[in-house]
């Protein structure tokens, strides 16, 4: 090692937790958290577009008899739709769907969903989860960074910044799409904001290249790349030496973790070893891309010491319009997921990592009591009660989570705001989301801002 690598291990053996370094992030450095973590890894399953929480999970009797009459006003009086007003002439909407209650726990759960209801002995339902805005992007980016507004760490980027990674070939922070579109606002929901760059979200393809250019021309030696490598690392090495500047630290960890991905990604979506039961199971058609490929590839990616899987499905905007209607689009988005969902749970569970694997499931917001009517019927956005569901990690199994009013439109106990949801899931990982700071112009950030508290009932 010369005297730039001698100085680069000195800066880096100086930093701390809440140090601005990218030393966290470096494959294989796992920093010491503030407590002893429950889950080592997350897995956050995203319904990007808002589910219906009425069609799903939270079972209102009340609401099929009001079915077609005018919501009282004091439900809806000072509230803000994103497509709705708050006339006399909104009509409450009764689910068009069979509920039954299922397992041990009683959970009460639609016919939409036959392969959840199976495991609803293993996870937790959380019917009323808030958040603060009401329109797609700046909701997503809400749930994933804790704030509307561009430019903020997103919470996989936080806990990679937070514990680092257990992975050395592959990224401590990995995103995975599937579905007719990508999520609004794209990279800005996995980003690493003001944290260094080497925390971001990488978006892995399920099929194909893993990553686009990540392959070696033909031209080019595996001896030649080397050089070429180290050559630019040395060069880096110097000028971080000279500058300090963590975000060379950064670079030089993309060239290395890219040189290492030649061989750990392609192996990563290479299926072929799983069995016919594992694949039957998820129901993956090895030939497709799927929502069902990417819950199998989760799984394989905590395996191999992956912090964070985020896997983002659309759409389930159920507005009532073409492609967005409750009565054709929304059960078959429901049944794209609903197998692959619970067979993770499954398969997590009988290799021993649910234990340590937090599985996160929900989208940035539910849908409304009201009925919005266009082509045909469907849901306006709604903030003030969705449900989420949460499994493995720490978290206390076979219950549902707190309680809507009779028509579903707001909490009455054990209210669960996303700043609430972050600080949980934070603390489930090892981290205090009030110690987990980032000083950037002037001030302390930290993913919950200055709000979120601890949801004690989902902790087992």
């Amino acid at each position: 090692m010369g005297i730039g690598g001698v100085a680069l291990a000195s800066m880096m053996a100086e930093r701390g937790l809440n140090a601005a370094s990218a030393a966290a992030g470096a494959p294989g450095v796992t920093p010491k958290g503030h407590h002893p973590a429950k889950a080592k890894n997350v897995i956050f399953l995203f319904m990007a577009g808002g589910p219906s929480q009425l069609e799903l999970f939270d079972y209102k009797p009340r609401l099929q008899e009001l079915n077609g009459q005018p919501i009282p006003q004091s439900y809806i009086e000072g509230k803000r739709f994103a497509f709705m007003g708050t006339s006399h002439s909104v009509k409450l909407l009764g689910a068009r769907r069979q509920f039954k209650q299922h397992g041990q726990s009683g959970a009460w759960v639609s016919d939409l969903l036959p392969h959840t209801a199976g495991i609803v002995d293993d996870i937790s339902i959380v019917t009323t989860c808030q958040t603060s805005l009401f329109n797609h992007a700046p909701a997503k980016l809400f749930m994933n960074t804790g704030s509307g507004q561009f430019g903020r760490p997103s919470m996989g980027a936080w806990a990679t910044y937070g514990i680092g990674s257990e992975s050395s070939d592959l990224p401590g922070f990995v995103v995975l799409q599937s579905g007719p579109r990508g999520p609004r606002g794209g990279a800005v929901n996995w980003g690493s904001g003001f944290l260094p760059t080497t925390y971001q979200g990488v978006p892995l393809r399920s099929q194909g290249e893993p990553i686009l250019n990540l392959s070696t021309p033909a031209s080019v030696t595996a001896h030649s790349q080397r050089r070429v490598i180290d050559v630019v690392r040395d060069l880096n090495l110097k000028r971080l030496v000279e500058t300090g500047d963590d975000e060379i630290q950064t670079r030089i960890n993309a060239y290395e973790m890219a040189y290492r991905m030649q061989s750990s990604a392609p192996e990563l979506i290479d299926i072929q070893g799983e069995s016919k039961s594992t694949l039957d199971l998820y129901g993956v058609d090895p030939a497709k891309p799927s929502f069902a490929r990417n819950c199998l590839l989760a799984r394989r990616l905590v395996e191999r010491g992956v912090r964070f899987v985020q896997l983002y499905h659309s759409s389930w905007d159920s507005h009532g319009g073409k492609g967005e209607t409750l009565e054709d689009d929304f059960p078959k988005v429901v049944r794209e997921v609903d197998q692959a969902c619970a067979a993770l749970i499954r398969d997590l569970k009988s290799r021993g990592l649910l234990e340590e694997t937090l599985v996160v499931w929900g989208g940035e917001f539910g849908r409304t009591p009201m009925g919005e009517s266009r082509d045909k019927t469907g849901r306006n956005h709604h903030i003030d009660a969705f449900t989420m569901w949460f499994a493995g990690g720490g978290i206390k199994a076979g219950q549902t989570f707190g309680k809507t009013d009779e028509l579903g439109f707001d909490g009455v106990e054990n209210k669960a705001h996303v700043h609430d949801i972050h600080a949980t899931i934070l603390h489930l990982m090892g981290l205090e989301h009030e110690k987990l700071t980032f000083r950037f112009q002037g001030r302390d950030f930290r993913l919950t801002d200055v709000h979120g508290k601890l949801l004690q009932g989902l902790l087992a």
